[in-house]
């Protein structure tokens, strides 16, 4: 009798899909796991203060989070050993060690993440890096790049030229390009007489940093737009459509965040267009419920639309960078790593298992009935069977197996945090 592999593999064989081709595709597209899901964006930084700022919020007061360095790699590791694939880490700039000395961010340099190298360097885990434009007392005017202010605006000019050095130190340490992702939270709560000036000193700014020589081979940057926040509700200066500008005319990695945008607008419609004149892009892969709330990722249809779009033309997957951004302190956090990732890596294999050149060939002689008709039965393959499949190839456990570990976890080592 055959498995139940073998039986879902010849079942989607029928409609022209190599399941095997299918799944080796998707070991090799890493998707980028965000260390602020481990502890609430809190990080680790000795500054004054340190209220959660720039529009930032995480809700819930779930025990066990990360209060160090050290127990946020043991959690990224618990992670990691329940996530199928070979990932990579994505960091931000507040979580620098510095060994109890203040350390303000336009001194940051790669010393204060050496640890973080070493450990990704043990793990063959790849980084990659963001500036912090947040939760500073140099941001509590809601400006950063943007300020009117010169001094205020210089610090965080050299910040980000900081930020840069250390990206191109952990793209040289992992033998592969770091991605670096840079966003800011600048803009006004209510109707601005003047939208025009922000966003020049934010144009000279970014040209500013960017005037500093990197190896590009080492690390690329990626400018992240918004639609609004919390406390710019009337105006963002770094829209998407300043970024896209900016992106195009600098040659820059544009990145999309699946909750900057009108909750009609769907960012996987977004991908084909913008390939078509960007080399690159970055993508955070959210869940906005009514607004950019960063809700853990759920396999819902905008999730397997944009899986989809990533695989289904040749090449996208070489040029888009899948990243994860969201924090939710209501669950545990290590299983909102898990869900999250394991479900865009379920959306990427439901795109690479679509009878694609089937429902490519139906649409170009305008059989539109066919078309409809394969998407609609392509839905009901045995998808579970090839998901369980990549898991054990994987040696990590299929279904929903890995939440027993989770939960034994947070008996033996979350539960003595306080």
């Amino acid at each position: 009798m055959p498995s139940v592999y073998e039986s879902a593999k010849s079942q989607y064989a029928s409609l022209g899909i190599d399941t095997d081709a299918a799944l080796a595709t998707l070991a090799a597209i890493p998707i980028s796991l965000h260390c602020w899901q481990g502890d609430d964006v809190t990080g680790f930084e000795n500054l004054d203060g340190g209220a959660l700022g720039g529009g930032l919020a995480a809700t819930g007061n779930y025990p066990g989070k990360a209060r160090n360095p050290d127990e946020l790699r043991a959690d990224l590791d618990k992670s990691l050993s329940l996530i199928p694939g070979k990932n990579r880490v994505n960091l931000h700039a507040l979580y620098a060690e510095t060994a109890g000395k203040k350390v303000d961010r336009d001194q940051l340099t790669p010393e204060h993440f050496s640890r973080w190298i070493d450990w990704s360097k043990n793990r063959k885990i790849a980084l990659d890096f963001n500036p912090s434009f947040f939760s500073h007392p140099l941001a509590a005017a809601g400006f950063t790049l943007s300020s009117a202010d010169q001094s205020t605006r210089q610090f965080w000019i050299n910040h980000a030229i900081a930020c840069r050095t250390i990206a191109e130190a952990m793209g040289k340490a992992q033998g592969t390009t770091c991605i670096t992702n840079h966003w800011i939270p600048d803009g006004y709560k209510d109707i601005p007489a003047d939208r025009e000036a922000p966003r020049a000193r934010l144009i000279q700014s970014l040209d500013d940093i960017f005037s500093h020589p990197i190896d590009p081979a080492l690390n690329k940057d990626a400018l992240e737009g918004k639609l609004f926040g919390i406390g710019v509700e009337s105006y963002t200066v770094g829209s998407h459509e300043f970024y896209l500008s900016y992106a195009l005319t600098r040659k820059k990695l544009l990145t999309l965040d699946a909750g900057h945008y009108h909750p009609t607008e769907s960012i996987a419609d977004k991908i084909s267009a913008l390939m078509l004149f960007l080399p690159e892009i970055l993508l955070h892969v959210s869940r906005p419920v009514r607004w950019d709330s960063d809700h853990v990722v759920i396999l819902d249809d905008e999730l397997r639309s944009i899986g989809r779009e990533i695989v289904a033309q040749k090449g996208f997957a070489s040029r888009i960078h899948i990243g994860l951004d969201y924090f939710d302190a209501s669950i545990n956090r290590i299983a909102a790593w898990v869900i999250g990732t394991r479900n865009m890596q379920k959306a990427l294999l439901l795109g690479l298992l679509d009878p694609v050149e089937k429902l490519r060939a139906a649409e170009g002689e305008g059989d539109y009935t066919t078309r409809l008709a394969l998407q609609e039965e392509a839905k009901s393959l045995p998808f579970g069977a090839v998901w369980g499949q990549f898991c054990e190839q994987m040696n990590v456990p299929r279904g929903g197996a890995w939440l027993a570990e989770v939960k034994g976890y947070e008996r033996s080592v979350l539960a003595n945090r306080r």
